[in-house]
Formats: C-alpha cells, structure tokens, sequence
C-alpha cells in the first residue's frame, strides 16, 4: 500500500510540475479526508441549526419538506460542474486558477477576489453561528449576558485555536475533519431519533403544507411579504448551508490522487449532507408540538422546541456535540480560506504576497495566510456588528454576503467553462469527466440557480447586499484597470511554465546532492 500510495504522490507532483508550481505543501490527505474537510465545513449541524429560523418562521414545514431537496439540488448543480473542472486542474488555487485558464488573467483575479471574500465571510459566519449557538445552549444557565465585548471575545479565540491546530500542520488538522465527519454523522443520527422518539405525533402533511409566517407571525425573522416570496426566501437555509465544497480544490495539492480523489469528495460531501440533513430537519419539523408557536420563537425555534420536547441530559449531551462540529466547521474552513490566500499571493495576487505565500519548512503549512484569513474574518464580524443596518441581526447579514459572494465565485469559471469546453482553452479532460453534453447542461442550470440565488439574496431584510455587491464590483474595476492590469500577470502559461519546470526540477537537483 505504501509503495502504491509513494507512485500516486509522485503522479500528483508531476502534474502540478507541469501547470508550473512546485510542491511545497504536503500531501497526506487520503480520499477521505479530502470529502471529509468539505463535509466538515458544509456542516449540516452550522447552516442547518443556526439558519433554522429562515424555513421555520418564513413558509413553515414545506420549507424543509420542499425546500430543502430543491436548495440542495440547486447547490449540487455548482458541485457537479466544478468538479469536473477540479478533475482536470488539481491546484490550491481552485477556482482562482480555472477562472485563469479558462478565461484571462482578469477573470481568474476577479474569480479570486470573490471567492476568498466569499471564504472569509463563511468564517465569519461559521463562528459567529457559533457563538450563537452556544450563548443559546448555555447563556441562560450560566447567566452569560450577550454584549459585543462577549461576542468578538469569543469568536477571537475560537478563531485563534482554529488557526493554531492549522498552523501545526495538515496532519493534525486532516484528523479532526476526518473525525468531524464521523461526529457529524453520528450526531445528526442521534439527534433525528431524539427527535422522532420525542415527537407528539407524525403529522407528515406538515412537511407539504404552506404557512406564511412572514412578519410579526415569525418573530420578525422574514418582512411581511407573499406566499411564494416566502418559500423563495427559505431557500437560502439550503443554499447557505450546502456550500463550502470549493475546500476539497483548495486542499488539491495536499491530497494524494487529486485527480480522482477531489471531485469525488464535492460530490460525495454534498450528496452525504443533502441526505442526512434533510432527514434531521423533517425529524425536527415533526418533533415540534404546534408550528404557530415555534414560528413566533423566530431564531430561539430551535432551543424552544429542544426544551420543550426533549429530555434535559439528553439536550445537554446533543448541544454539547453539535458545538463540537461547529468549532471543526470553523477548523476546516481556516484550512481552505488560508489555502487559497496561498495560491493567489504565489502568482502576486495580494498585497504583501511574498510573505503570504510562504510555507513554513517546519510545518509545511501557509503560516502566514493562516493567521491573515482568521485575523480578517475577526474583524469582518466585528464590523458587521458596529455597523448592523436597522435591526437586522449580525448573523443575516454574514450570510447574505456569504452566499453572494461564494455562489458568485463558482458561478465565474462555470460560465467560462461551458464557453471554453472542447475548445484549446480546455480540450483535455480529467478522469472525473461528466461528458461534454451533461457538463454543459449542468453548467447552464448552475448559471440560472446563480440568478435564483443572487435575487432572493437581495430581497428584505438584505436589500443592502445589493448595493454592497455593486460597491465591490465598482470598486474591483477601479483597482483592476487602474493598477492590477499593469501589474498581474496572473498563473504562468506558456513560457514561463516552461521556466517554472526548469527552477523547480534545479531546485530538487540541488536537494539530491546535498
């Protein structure tokens, strides 16, 4: 097995040779810590509790019974379709990187900057969820009050130990996602029997019935606003939570097969979360003894209903694992937001790059884009707070960007793909091929889910990510054209491939002879 498994490296290594990059990470990641680091960061016990309140207090049960199978699938479509193209460009840089092949220098850039925004913004998320979550499970008990010194203080240093457990390398961390996706199945098992062992009754016509629980009726948690605009807004619990599968790219070059073993573990991870989420979730939805009541608790439901119906040693033990795999959540997406700062500032694609893109010869991890992504997600949360709009709580507005950011990212070198496939561009498929007839047609639904998601993602409470988006846009093309174009060069193509292939074979000469 280990000969087998020294073969397979030195097959990885050679095709990240000839895209012109050396291997400085290490690659110890198996097929299944590859599905487990997107797995751990999907997180069905993340998006799928703290976001809870957005079906519950918006349409009511359908928006689990429905809503959730046609968010995963919109989702999935983006999985399927970068997935191919994962297959046949295995690099760090994910969607950084086919952004550049497939297009230009200015697409990869664009693609680059809204992805690593899009994973700074999930971290953010992630913790800041988790806070939430925890000050609900223990707040009261311990008499925790909820200020913004608490909040910041938490998130900072679950933040630190995140980036603490990535700094001392891949190993360490490639443990606890593979443990994070045993944990995470194993609680979402136990909690869908609590909750079916502790249900009143099995109204299954509830998961198919439409309530407008819009307004005052849902705690405030959705505007007042139509029967089908409310199930539309739901759709951001299965949009926001089935995402974060981009990590299975950014671990490409510390993954052994990358070829095979990255599409594998998008597809696998989403698929894995879809099922098991949506099996919890219409548990939860029959456990809950009256759906007026839990739709008025708004973003408390899930609390209320767990203190309601279910035994005290039993939640305790629930929340206290469900917490656990909200810190890996965190953990795992450290991992892929500092590996994609890594490969972007390795072509010169951030300011202070040099520093950023180093690895550190100890650990063989990106120390420096380690620190930076935990550091910025800190202090995006913390800004979120300080600047709130009206009474639109913190964690809405860390989605909304969340979601328009990462979605818009996957949905850049998607479109360039559809344009590219079978052309020079991209005449040269991976081992995970869907054909050139299916990936077409998923990359076409993907680009219409995009227009979807982005439209609900604007609609009140979040009418302001539109403007933010604009803003960002705006200001992308005012530093393009006025300083990157000159200065960018973007992945190396063509000559300088060639030139990157003679330092790095010089380089392992030099490491032969001494």
């Amino acid at each position: 097995m280990s000969d087998y498994s020294d073969i397979d490296k030195k097959q990885d290594t050679h095709i990240l040779h000839s895209m012109g990059y050396a291997q400085e990470l290490e690659r110890r990641m198996s097929s299944f810590s590859n599905f487990a680091i997107s797995f751990s960061i999907i997180c069905i016990m993340s998006g799928g509790i703290n976001s809870l309140a957005q079906a519950t207090s918006g349409a009511g049960g359908i928006a689990i019974g429905i809503g959730w199978p046609l968010g995963c699938v919109m989702s999935g479509l983006f999985a399927l379709a970068l997935a191919q193209i994962a297959s046949a460009y295995p690099t760090a840089g994910g969607l950084y990187h086919w952004g550049s092949i497939l297009g230009n220098r200015f697409t990869g850039w664009l693609a680059a900057w809204l992805n690593l925004l899009g994973l700074i913004t999930v971290l953010g998320a992630i913790n800041i969820g988790t806070y939430y979550f925890v000050f609900g499970a223990f707040g009261p008990t311990l008499g925790m009050e909820d200020t913004l010194t608490m909040r910041i203080g938490f998130l900072a240093v679950i933040t630190a130990v995140m980036a603490l457990i990535n700094h001392f390398g891949i190993g360490l961390t490639a443990k606890l996602t593979d443990m994070s996706g045993y944990l995470i199945l194993a609680t979402a098992v136990l909690l869908t029997v609590t909750c079916l062992v502790s249900a009143p009754s099995y109204d299954l016509a509830r998961l198919f019935t439409l309530t407008n629980y819009s307004g005052e009726a849902g705690g405030n948690v959705w505007p007042q606003v139509s029967d089908s605009w409310v199930f539309a807004l739901g759709l951001l619990l299965p949009i926001y939570t089935i995402t974060g599968y981009d990590a299975s790219a950014h671990t490409s070059e510390e993954t052994v097969r990358a070829q095979y073993s990255v599409p594998r573990g998008m597809v696998t991870a989403v698929i894995w979360s879809a099922v098991f989420g949506y099996v919890m979730l219409c548990a939860f939805v029959l456990m809950i003894p009256d759906m007026n009541q839990a739709a008025a608790q708004g973003w408390n439901v899930f609390f209320w209903a767990m203190d309601t119906q279910v035994n005290p040693t039993l939640k305790v033990i629930l929340y206290i694992l469900i917490a656990v795999s909200q810190f890996l959540c965190g953990l795992a997406t450290v991992t892929s937001a500092s590996r994609m700062i890594f490969a972007f500032s390795r072509d010169g694609g951030l300011p202070f790059s040099k520093a950023l893109a180093k690895v550190s010869p100890k650990y063989r991890t990106p120390v420096a884009a380690i620190w930076t992504c935990s550091i910025l997600a800190v202090l995006f949360v913390w800004g979120s707070n300080v600047i709130s709009i009206g009474e639109t709580p913190v964690y809405t507005i860390v989605v909304s960007c969340t979601v328009i950011f990462l979605f818009l990212s996957f949905a850049l070198p998607i479109a360039l793909g559809l344009f590219a496939h079978g052309t020079p561009k991209w005449n040269t498929m991976g081992p995970w091929d869907l054909g050139p007839g299916l990936f077409k047609l998923v990359a076409v639904l993907s680009i219409i889910s995009m227009i979807v998601i982005f439209f609900i993602g604007v609609q009140p409470p979040n009418d302001w990510a539109l403007w933010i988006t604009v803003g960002f846009l705006v200001l992308t093309a005012i530093v393009w054209l006025g300083f990157e174009n000159k200065r960018f060069k973007g992945p190396p193509i063509g000559e300088e491939v060639a030139r990157r292939q003679a330092e790095i074979a010089a380089a392992e000469r030099a490491v032969g002879e001494a």
